[in-house]
């Protein structure tokens, strides 16, 4: 009989624990003084950008495509264009995640691979020249 990997989505806790966990990085976000600036990127309610981090995530996870569903293709570096994205808005991305991560208690073997493949994401979004 053969056995079907399972998703990061379901390694992760599935629904419940996406949605703790994208709301922990939003609450991060909002009170870490290191990440005011990307913070100050969203507006003063972040219920919409929680959701739709959610949505984007619960996809690329391997769960429900619920972003796809809503918006269509998720053209995450052209949607993030407008915004000024360097090395340092990377990090404080990061750190809120990190930090979210830590607290929802994402556990190995997941966390260190969806943290990787989350940094590169954030690299992604890179559209500052920098030195």
């Amino acid at each position: 009989m053969q056995q079907t990997q399972k998703t990061a989505y379901e390694m992760i806790g599935g629904e419940e624990t996406l949605r703790k966990l994208v709301k922990r990085f939003y609450e991060v976000m909002d009170t870490m003084p290191e990440a005011k600036p990307i913070r100050d990127m969203h507006p003063a309610d972040l219920q919409s950008s929680e959701d739709k981090l959610f949505m984007f995530m619960s996809g690329w996870l391997g769960g429900p495509n619920l972003f796809m569903e809503k918006f269509g293709h998720p053209r995450l570096r052209a949607r993030h264009l407008p915004f000024s994205i360097g090395k340092a808005e990377r990090d404080q991305w990061m750190i809120c995640m990190v930090q979210a991560f830590e607290d929802v208690q994402i556990q190995e073997p997941v966390r260190s691979d969806l943290l990787h493949s989350l940094l590169n994401l954030a690299d992604h979004m890179r559209n500052k020249q920098e030195g």
